[in-house]
């Protein structure tokens, strides 16, 4: 077992460096799974030491085989341990079989699950179904897992929770809730994506000793870090003056949201962007320099009041608190006329998906319903399959994509699709996003490339977002994070 790499790989690929890697030797696929079964086993033990009693649920296929011999290898170290069958013992093959077969040479008792069968244990094993479920759970695999889930007992699941897709981590109908997921070879996709957040609690890699290849294709997402912001955001020049560091307008702040944009010029500026200029409605100028005095600030009638503003400007952050009104729209299409690096958020969304556009110079950061309206389909369609959503998004618009949630994904014209890991439900308030527009905004003006601002500026979000969560997601504020950015953006 591994601290967790960076590369996340689909279900596909993890099956081909698990097929080169039997093929390769010295180890047979049962050698494999006796090493997956000991690996989980150890996860067990290290997680709940006091465990005495341990339940099983097998299912027919390989991952049903990794339970069973993880049942022996339990058994072996005196544990109490029971085995309920989801499928016929009588009928498994291949690899499987011989680990039933094993299983009961030692002694070992299969009964049949049946509804209602009670679970009594210290921690049940989750070994019904691995990585190939395409199809929603049913019968009584469905009834299994709702007695799982309704069992209050910690849930260790092999590879993937049962009933969530592999790739995409939809729960195909139902899906096992587990405490730890122990995963074997690689990360897979679904572990981080759609609903699994909800399921698969600490992941736990075992490598088996297995590496991906060159022919295994590269990864389908990278796990963001903290290293490429480490590595962009480096001690500045003692003779350093503002002019080095940048100048973002941000437009913002339509009737009643004056918040929204004096939460973005104050992320841009903890961040480090050397002059934040803000132009909103005049009726918002004083909330927004009470709120934060070093915000320069301008009340913007109409879109000739803004020209000067956006020639003066290096970046641009559109949409914070923008509405929808004649004033908004007429300020969008302006902006959009200057050439200049532009981070796009809330409303400013929203005019492009009625009035689409490609640029390569700008940072898009839509929510799922925002991603939705850009790309014309429900928001259901959006989460059923991030990857592919985030992919689509950028293809169409250019650009760099942030496509936010729980795991967002962040893909520029260049590289792979960037995970982020962090962050928590804490984060889901008002005012989150707006913070986000602001940060990346300020990086942007630093000179980070548009896709490494995108990066770092979505891992230091969530990354400060943890941080200020630490009292309690409840009630947190995405005014919490402001002061909080400070040390993120100086490390040492």
């Amino acid at each position: 077992m591994t601290v967790l790499p960076t590369e996340v790989f689909s279900a596909a690929q993890v099956r081909a460096m698990d097929a080169r890697a039997i093929r390769q030797g010295p180890r047979d696929g049962y050698g494999l799974m006796c090493a997956a079964a000991a690996g989980a086993l150890q996860a067990l033990q290290v997680t709940w030491p006091a465990a005495r009693r341990v339940l099983l649920c097998c299912g027919g296929g390989n991952n049903g085989g990794d339970g069973y011999v993880l049942a022996r290898l339990a058994l072996a170290q005196g544990f109490e341990v029971k085995v309920v069958a989801l499928a016929d013992p009588a009928r498994l093959g291949g690899d499987a079989r011989r680990a039933y077969a094993d299983f009961s040479s030692v002694g070992g008792i299969v009964q049949t699950f049946e509804p209602g069968l009670p679970l009594p244990a210290d921690v049940v094993v989750d070994a019904l179904f691995g990585t190939g479920l395409d199809r929603p759970v049913e019968g009584q695999f469905l009834s299994c897992i709702e007695a799982i889930n309704t069992a209050a007992v910690p849930v260790l699941a092999l590879d993937i929770p049962s009933g969530l897709h592999a790739d995409t981590g939809t729960v195909l109908g139902k899906a096992v809730v587990a405490d730890v997921t122990v995963t074997f070879v690689a990360l897979k996709s679904g572990l981080f994506l759609g609903e699994a957040v909800d399921h698969v609690g600490s992941v736990v890699l075992d490598t088996l000793g297995i590496a991906p290849s060159a022919e295994d294709g590269p990864a389908c997402l990278r796990r963001l870090d903290d290293a490429e912001g480490r590595q962009w955001l480096r001690p500045r020049r003692r003779s350093a003056h503002k002019g080095d560091h940048g100048r973002v307008l941000l437009v913002g702040g339509g009737p009643g949201m004056p918040g929204a944009i004096r939460l973005a010029a104050e992320a841009a500026l903890r961040v480090g962007a050397g002059l934040v200029v803000v132009a909103t409605r005049p009726e918002h100028v004083s909330a927004v320099v009470a709120g934060r005095p070093e915000v320069i600030c301008h009340g913007v009638e109409d879109a000739a009041g803004l020209t000067p503003l956006l020639e003066a400007c290096d970046v641009l952050a559109l949409g914070p608190g923008l509405g929808r009104d004649g004033w908004a729209y007429a300020l969008w299409r302006a902006a959009l006329e200057r050439p200049v690096r532009t981070v796009m958020d809330a409303d400013a969304l929203n005019f492009l998906a009625a009035e689409p556009r490609r640029r390569d110079d700008w940072v898009l950061t839509p929510h799922p319903g925002e991603a939705a309206r850009l790309m014309a389909v429900p928001t259901g369609g959006i989460q059923a399959d991030r990857l592919a959503a985030v992919r689509d998004l950028q293809s169409r618009f250019g650009g760099a994509c942030v496509l936010k949630g729980a795991g967002s994904l962040v893909l520029c014209s260049e590289g792979s699709v960037g995970l982020c890991d962090a962050g928590n439900p804490g984060m889901a308030v008002a005012g989150m996003g707006d913070v986000l527009t602001g940060i990346i905004a300020g990086l942007l003006a630093q000179g980070l490339p548009l896709g490494v601002a995108a990066r770092v500026g979505t891992r230091l979000h969530a990354r400060v977002g943890d941080a200020e969560a630490r009292r309690g997601e409840r009630g947190l504020l995405a005014s919490d994070l402001l002061a909080g950015l400070r040390p993120w953006v100086n490390p040492s």
